[in-house]
């Protein structure tokens, strides 16, 4: 069965490692197209991929079975319409801008286009990424089925109930790499504070990060059992836990992924906004 024709508008990183995934899964570069103003990333995607390049979005998307959205959300709005104006029909698409709703999507592409909106997380980029996805009502099970091999050729996806469950995937797994960071950066600071060099600090704590992930994603035990696998009591490990606890880690981390939820949710509402007027 021939594979359908994909256009990428936004030749950013996101969409060099989406292409990437999918040339490495044997999807037919002949098959891909990509969209982007600057010349010299169309050079860089044309060498690597062996793709077609193009720096008119119309042009790129102008066959394609599909369009996948790799633009930015202040510049998606005249992008859209600059499509819908052009094309004699616009293709199925899908969006991996945060904050622009189906509603907004659907007035700047066609209200009868399929639509899928995306939250994917910058681990795509090693193939190791997790995205949600929630589709609209014209989205058939066909095209729910190219979007997971889209973005499950660069790690998970998962489907979501509820479009508004996009704002908390956001603050969740789309921001989630920054927390981890953060927490690696305070852990090789201290370590290196107290004499650790500082390779050899980076090293270990990189090496623990993937041993952990690795150990909660291959385990069916939760990670509260796990921590408890680790924390002998009145040993090394229940020490530190326990000064977590005391610095109320919990509320910390609540507190953090509320505000990143808060302002996802004020981002939809501003692009609303900006819509009407």
């Amino acid at each position: 069965m021939d594979k359908p024709k994909l256009a990428f508008i936004g030749g950013g990183n996101m969409a060099k490692s989406l292409i990437g995934g999918l040339l490495d899964k044997g999807f037919p570069s002949k098959h891909i197209s990509v969209s982007d103003p600057v010349e010299k990333n169309l050079a860089q995607l044309n060498h690597k991929f062996g793709i077609v390049t193009s720096p008119d979005n119309c042009v790129a998307a102008e066959n394609a079975d599909l369009i996948v959205l790799c633009v930015k959300p202040q510049i998606l709005e005249s992008v859209c319409r600059g499509l819908k104006a052009t094309l004699n029909q616009i293709p199925p698409a899908i969006s991996i801008a945060a904050g622009i709703p189906l509603s907004l999507l659907m007035d700047w592409l066609g209200k009868d286009t399929p639509i899928i909106r995306c939250m994917p997380n910058t681990p795509a980029l090693v193939q190791s990424g997790a995205a949600g996805m929630y589709a609209n009502l014209k989205v058939d099970k066909k095209l729910r089925g190219l979007a997971e091999e889209i973005f499950g050729a660069v790690g998970l996806c998962c489907w979501l109930e509820k479009e508004k469950d996009i704002d908390l995937v956001t603050a969740v797994s789309g921001s989630g790499p920054a927390y981890f960071f953060l927490f690696m950066e305070a852990m090789e600071k201290v370590a290196i504070d107290l004499g650790l060099d500082q390779k050899v600090s980076r090293k270990l704590i990189v090496q623990t990060a993937f041993g952990a992930a690795k150990m909660a994603k291959e385990s069916n035990m939760d990670p509260s059992e796990l921590r408890s696998c680790v924390t002998s009591p009145g040993g090394t490990t229940e020490k530190a836990v326990n000064a977590f606890f005391k610095g109320d880690i919990l509320g910390l981390f609540n507190e953090a992924i509320n505000k990143a939820l808060e302002r996802a949710i004020e981002m939809a509402k501003e692009a609303e906004n900006n819509n009407q007027h």
